[in-house]
């Protein structure tokens, strides 16, 4: 029999601020793991094009103080992935001076293993030239023009890295782009449990305590025992159940009992869930499939530039004819502009917020009526951070003073929260790297570098 193996989830995402008092419950329970994202692809693909982190400042200060304090505390072996955000080497590097800042100001000792992610485009190019590049879902074939064009491109690790550093003495380990799970399924795996097993927890914990009901952003435990899990919530408010669980297995998902990851697929056909106490659910029967190994490469590409303007409007009038005003100003902007930008250099979108801004086109109750006031966002990107600047301001503008049937006011129609009301939002990127990449070895786009701290 082997013994239990508690993996203890600090944090759905370092840097948004742990809550303490579950963290503290999870770190005097005795963890034989930590492990944390430091990102994620969620916010989209401005970080990875940009290079710049969503997190940061005191916050990120914070955490990554907390979670070294208490692998200094418990000896456990603190396991962090997708550094930054995104996992650039740039986002990496700006963690690890947070790392090793915090290790000075708490005389903390450990060897810490980094491990970059970043991959070279000529590796990919000649995978492009033996054709062995494939999309991730449904995404056009990669091609070296498009790739070119990708501001870096990362790769996202399993677990195998992950073991390898810490077969190599590593009990610190900060990490570039990492699956979610790979985090708190490597020691498991290191250690002979049942793989399967071993996958399905990491995926249910690395969200901490979204599989509780009521989900949160709690630290979480799963326990893995010998042809079992568990997993709890470290929040004595959140209770997991078998439909709680169950749910969270099916997060990010496109089926509901096959998920797959790198070199295999988590097979939830013949998962059981079992209420074991009043707050923690049993969960046995996952199975683990094997598969070639691939791991998924990511790049972003930069489109434009971005200007909003934003606007309230309460008069009853001016929401009964919206649709009319913003496509009598869509029309004056092509006039406007017809002969200096041409219309594929920028777009131009009006999002009513209480009036169909969520689904747009694809709501499904028609009857839906429109609130009785109505926040518009101005949303314009350009090919260049003039033209998205220079359309935005004539675009509210002329919103701002246009008539239309039924009008009493004879000066602004609308009030802007702010000034300027005309603000940059940053460039605008996309995902044009979005690929599976074959590999012989899982570690051999992964280089791990040793370091020691204190």
């Amino acid at each position: 029999m082997k013994p239990e193996l508690r993996i203890f989830a600090a944090s759905g995402q370092l840097g948004y601020g742990i809550p303490e008092d579950a963290f503290r419950r999870g770190v005097a329970a005795g963890p034989h793991v930590i492990g944390a994202d430091l990102g994620s692809i969620d916010p989209g693909p401005y970080c990875l094009g940009s290079g710049n982190m969503v997190v940061g400042g005191e916050a990120l200060r914070r955490d990554i103080r907390m979670v070294l304090e208490a692998h200094k505390e418990t000896g456990a072996p603190l396991l962090m992935g997708s550094a930054g955000t995104a996992g650039r080497r740039s986002q990496l590097d700006a963690v690890l001076e947070v790392v090793e800042s915090v290790a000075r100001e708490r005389s903390l000792r450990f060897r810490l293993a980094v491990i970059p992610s970043d991959i070279p485009k000529d590796i990919i190019e000649r995978r492009l030239d033996r054709g062995e590049v494939k999309p991730c879902g449904v995404v056009p074939a990669l091609t070296k023009e498009e790739l070119a064009r990708a501001n870096g491109v990362v790769a996202q690790m399993g677990v195998e890295p992950f073991q390898r550093a810490l077969d190599m003495g590593a009990e610190v380990i900060v990490a570039g782009r990492s699956c979610d799970t790979s985090m708190f399924a490597a020691v498991p795996r290191m250690r002979g449990y049942d793989t399967g097993l071993a996958m399905h927890m990491a995926k249910l914990i690395e969200c901490a305590s979204s599989c509780a009901d009521p989900g949160g952003r709690d630290a979480a435990m799963g326990v893995i025992g010998d042809g079992w899990f568990s997993v709890e919530s470290m929040d004595p408010k959140q209770r997991c159940t078998p439909v709680s669980v169950a749910a969270h297995s099916l997060y990010e998902q496109s089926d509901p009992f096959l998920l797959d990851e790198p070199g295999g697929t988590i097979d939830l056909t013949g998962s059981k869930y079992e209420q074991l106490d009043e707050r923690r659910v049993r969960v046995t029967g996952s199975l683990w499939r094997p598969t070639p190994y691939h791991v998924k490469i990511e790049g972003a590409r930069l489109t434009g530039h971005r200007f909003v303007s934003m606007c309230g409007i309460r008069d009853p009038r001016m929401i009964a004819e919206l649709d009319s005003v913003q496509a009598e100003t869509r029309r004056i902007i092509e006039r406007t502009f017809k002969d200096s930008i041409a219309a594929q250099e920028y777009s131009l979108i009006f999002r009513n917020y209480g009036k169909n801004a969520v689904l747009g086109p694809v709501e499904p109750d028609p009857t839906l009526t429109a609130s009785h006031e109505i926040f518009v966002l101005i949303d314009v990107v350009g090919k260049t951070e003039a033209i998205a600047k220079s359309v935005c301001g004539v675009a509210k503008q002329f919103f701002l003073h246009l008539r239309y049937t039924g009008i009493l006011c004879t000066s602004g129609n609308v009030a802007h929260p702010f000034s300027p009301d005309v603000m940059p939002a940053g460039a605008v990127y996309e995902f044009n790297v979005y690929h599976l990449l074959p590999v012989d070895d899982p570690c051999e786009l992964f280089p791990i570098e040793m370091r020691q701290v204190g």
